[in-house]
């Protein structure tokens, strides 16, 4: 196998993005030279990672499966580049942040597995809060930092943020689901089916910012605030869903299978990013903490603090 870091990073991006031309763009190369990374790739693998379609791609079983090992990867060589003098000298102290629900439970445990083994002397107080709340204590003072979802940040002008990942939103349904075998579907396609409804961290409010785009609505038959009980109806064909790819996993608890499909209408990401009071003094804790994050995902913007 030769397997290299410019086809990981490929493969990320066109996977978070969902489209090739997305990924070319975001990493600055050609969309010929992503398709070449992931078709060796494959080729290397002995496995398909992505189903193409007329608007983009989405991941096999064995693409979701790479995926976790390739950001492990990407992760890995983040950190060997930053290397242990990176901030110069053994940093200890207590750093408070904030985190939402889908955060703590699909986002935040390996990157604060890698940030404790990097910074044994930084004690971490984590304080789960729904989004409004987030914005308080960030105000307030009384959380250092936060990691949570910056699509829907109200307070823009007290509150600095830095994109870490966007996710797309995609349909699920069940394994074999008519609308699977069609060449498009779209949120008019949808309007009919039952659809089950995901409301915590506000994403009942997030799906209908592009359902009011439509002359359509949701046919809503089960509002719920646990992404298991949406994932276990949707694989038992009780209904379809719309929620992203950081949640997704392609097996219920049950062991029934979801599957999934791109929306050929515009269906914005889930956004995850860092986000700190502006003009905030942070200690040497809280930034390195704050940097260690965005190093973490080195394909956006660098952090810039006040």
């Amino acid at each position: 196998m030769t397997l290299t870091f410019r086809q990981v990073r490929h493969f990320i991006a066109t996977a978070e993005s969902g489209r090739v031309s997305a990924a070319a763009a975001a990493l600055n190369v050609t969309q010929s030279a992503v398709t070449a990374s992931i078709k060796a790739l494959e080729a290397d693998l002995g496995h398909k990672l992505f189903d193409r379609h007329s608007n983009g791609v989405t991941l096999t079983v064995d693409g979701q499966q790479f995926l976790q090992r390739a950001r492990a990867i990407e992760a890995s060589v983040s950190d060997a580049m930053r290397g242990p003098h990176r901030w110069g000298t053994q940093v200890d102290g207590t750093v408070d942040v904030a985190v939402s629900y889908t955060v703590a439970g699909y986002f935040l445990p390996p990157l604060l597995s890698r940030f404790w083994r990097s910074f044994p002397g930084i004690t971490v107080r984590l304080h789960e809060f729904q989004r409004d709340a987030i914005e308080q204590s960030l105000v307030k003072g009384s959380v250092d930092a936060a990691i949570m979802l910056v699509s829907n940040l109200h307070d823009r002008r007290s509150i600095h943020s830095r994109l870490l990942l966007r996710s797309p939103r995609r349909l699920w349904t069940c394994a074999n689901h008519p609308l699977l075998r069609k060449d498009k579907v779209t949120l008019a396609d949808l309007a009919g089916e039952p659809y089950l409804m995901l409301t915590v961290d506000e994403a009942e409010r997030s799906a209908m910012r592009y359902w009011q785009r439509t002359p359509h609505v949701p046919n809503v038959t089960f509002r719920t605030l646990s992404v298991e009980a949406v994932r276990s109806m949707v694989a038992t064909g009780m209904g379809i869903t719309i929620l992203s790819d950081m949640v997704y996993r392609p097996w219920s608890l049950e062991g029934h299978r979801i599957d999934v499909k791109v929306l050929d209408d515009d269906v914005h990401t889930m956004d995850v990013g860092l986000a700190w009071k502006s003009k905030a003094r942070l200690s040497p804790a809280a930034r390195a903490f704050c940097e260690f994050v965005a190093h973490a995902y080195p394909g956006s913007e660098p952090i810039q603090f006040d």
